[in-house]
């Protein structure tokens, strides 16, 4: 039962150096996962509706612009404007999933909501706590989102018609 020590070498009991030196497999691998890493990871980006993009990317401007925003208006308008955007973004997620009659509750709050935040933008401009370039720049954005609001409102309210006067 006693078994010393001295029967069994150092060489089986600790590793060598080349083992430890030799194994960077290991970190290879640990390496590789970087998801972050555009080259390693071939799966696309989740693609979104167009006008759930264009919000996306107007909230991302407005985000950099609300940063620079003075303190007095920072807190109220730069805040309601804020809540708007993300209002507008949770409306259309949620009517992308529904059913075409269900769907135009979620997009008319969604022109209403955007309707408002130009308005708040636009006191912004006005008492100058936005520059002319940053104004003309969200603008256009809001103005394209709305657009593709109103069209999207227009084929669903075309289409509930039809199908309501196909019931008749």
């Amino acid at each position: 039962m006693n078994i010393g020590l001295v029967s069994f070498t150092a060489k089986k009991l600790l590793p060598c150096f080349q083992d430890i030196f030799n194994a960077y497999d290991v970190f290879v691998f640990m390496s590789q996962n970087n998801f972050h890493n555009d080259n390693l990871n071939p799966l696309p980006p989740p693609r979104l509706l167009p006008v759930l993009e264009k919000a996306k990317n107007a909230y991302l401007i407005w985000f950099e612009y609300y940063q620079k925003i003075p303190k007095h208006h920072k807190f109220s308008f730069g805040e309601k404007i804020d809540k708007f955007f993300v209002e507008i973004i949770d409306a259309i997620v949620t009517a992308n999933f529904l059913t075409q009659k269900e769907k135009i509750p979620f997009v008319r709050f969604a022109i209403r909501r955007l309707d408002v935040l130009k308005v708040f933008l636009m006191i912004l401009w006005e008492t100058k706590s936005i520059d002319n370039k940053k104004y003309i720049v969200l603008s256009e954005k809001l103005d394209d989102i709305g657009r593709n609001l109103g069209g999207w409102y227009g084929k669903l309210s075309e289409d509930f018609q039809k199908q309501n006067s196909l019931k008749k």
